[in-house]
């Protein structure tokens, strides 16, 4: 990625609101191309391994640039919740932030975020080889309004597959990764337990697990998202998948699985404790990879089990975008297109083995087939598989409802009480159901009766 060049003050102009504006062109001065020397930008982002990654580079960033980045991280419903106040202020206290997947929508229409196609259509400010076409179409969706206007730049796509750690295990019964949902319970009854490993595990967040249960058997969470925002949630489709979701669940994962964090639920995997899991890519490239596992040679992967609908993996992505506020937008972009760049992400694959990229460039690369050959297998093509299937199909509109963090936490509360057996399936999503449509109710949307 090449710096701003030196160029002469054509006039000083400000984005505003987030709609497209013009910008002050980068000024020359005494640092030798260097235009922003000396300033700090505040970025913002929840727990994440490539921003762990990239932090290790952005003294090169620095170098390059004379922008200094203060970068911080937090646990991702806390940074969720801080950057949704801050955005909703329009206040200049952040520079970046993550354009989370499931306040896309919410944050786009609000007109918090600034719009990007000025810099990218700008060659003041981008130039033509930073290619934004590149970046793969269905994640990047997400960051666009109804207009295909440009609000964030992918960073992360995450692709749902299946991960068997033991999958030795499986072989030794006589059966294969399952490829449907009776077939994953039929593994399961076959592996359940033996040499004490459960035979699934999963982590809490059941409004991004479930849904692809539910899609696969009919169901759906909006009548016709984003259009129509009625939910769906006590259909007879989304009682029976949530019972049988909760009994895959309790049945046959570890003591605890109710209460496991992403991090918990891998390492239940990572050290042999549990089989399976249902999970973004992310969380499954450490059972070969990371030196604590103890299953790199007997893990296998596959495609998200289809239900008799069809096969609905979770596909989603998160992206860096500016809020309207930051009064340093030039900088800030500065930012973005360094750390988005495919020089920046190539190394970050070739270095880490990150695996959730956006840029279709390094996805084709024969370097990131190489990193994602895990266990002699090739992990690279289910990633692709799973973006093109989400990318075509915009089944995963629904994520991207601005209310649908409010209609989530039901979700979650509601699989929680099946599981643990305080209320019967159809009670549950019927009560989610009511709690949704008065949260759709305060937010304005109307619904269908």
């Amino acid at each position: 990625m090449s710096t701003l060049r030196r160029r002469t003050i054509l006039g000083r102009r400000t984005i505003l609101g987030g709609a497209l504006g013009t910008l002050a062109a980068p000024a020359v001065n005494a640092q030798g191309g260097k235009p922003y020397a000396g300033t700090t930008i505040n970025a913002s982002c929840f727990q994440t391994t490539y921003f762990e990654y990239l932090k290790n580079y952005f003294p090169q960033f620095e170098e390059k640039t004379g922008i200094k980045v203060n970068f911080t991280m937090q646990a991702f419903p806390v940074y969720n919740q801080r950057t949704d106040l801050e955005l909703s202020t329009k206040g200049s206290a952040l520079d970046v932030v993550n354009v989370t997947f499931i306040y896309s929508g919410r944050w786009i229409g609000a007109g918090w975020l600034a719009n990007l196609d000025t810099f990218t259509k700008d060659a003041k400010y981008t130039p033509a080889a930073w290619e934004a076409e590149d970046f793969a179409g269905g994640p990047q969706s997400a960051m666009k309004n109804a207009k295909g206007e440009t609000f964030g730049f992918t960073w992360e796509a995450g692709a749902m597959i299946l991960g068997a750690a033991r999958y030795d295990l499986i072989e030794r019964a006589g059966l294969g990764m399952p490829k449907s949902f009776d077939e994953l319970i039929k593994v399961c009854d076959a592996v359940h337990n033996k040499e004490n490993v459960a035979a699934f595990t999963a982590d809490k967040l059941h409004h991004w697990n479930w849904i692809p249960y539910l899609m696969g058997v009919g169901g759906a969470v909006f009548k016709d998202p984003p259009d129509n925002l009625s939910p769906t949630l006590n259909t007879p489709a989304a009682a029976t998948s949530g019972a049988w979701y909760a009994n895959l669940l309790v049945k046959y994962g570890p003591d605890g699985i109710l209460s496991y964090s992403d991090d918990q639920s891998m390492r239940s995997q990572m050290s042999g404790r549990a089989n399976m899991r249902t999970q973004s890519i992310t969380w499954m490239v450490p059972l070969a990879k990371h030196d604590e596992s103890v299953v790199k040679k007997t893990v296998r992967y596959g495609l998200m089990p289809a239900g008799p609908e069809g096969n609905f993996p979770g596909s989603n992505s998160h992206g860096l975008g500016i809020p309207t506020g930051s009064k340093k937008k030039e900088a800030a972009w500065e930012f973005i297109k360094w750390a988005l760049s495919t020089e920046t992400i190539a190394m970050v694959v070739k270095n880490h083995g990150y695996p959730s990229v956006c840029r279709m460039s390094v996805i084709k690369s024969p370097e990131f087939k190489q990193v994602l050959t895990l266990n002699d297998q090739d992990v690279a093509a289910l990633f692709l598989e799973v973006l093109q299937l989400g990318g075509k199909s915009g089944y995963m509109k629904y994520r991207t409802a601005p209310v649908y963090p409010q209609v989530g936490d039901k979700i979650d509360k509601a699989s929680e009480r099946i599981a643990t057996k305080q209320q019967a399936a159809p009670a549950a999503r019927k009560q989610a159901q009511a709690e949704a449509i008065q949260d759709l109710h305060k937010a304005g949307i109307k619904v269908d009766t």
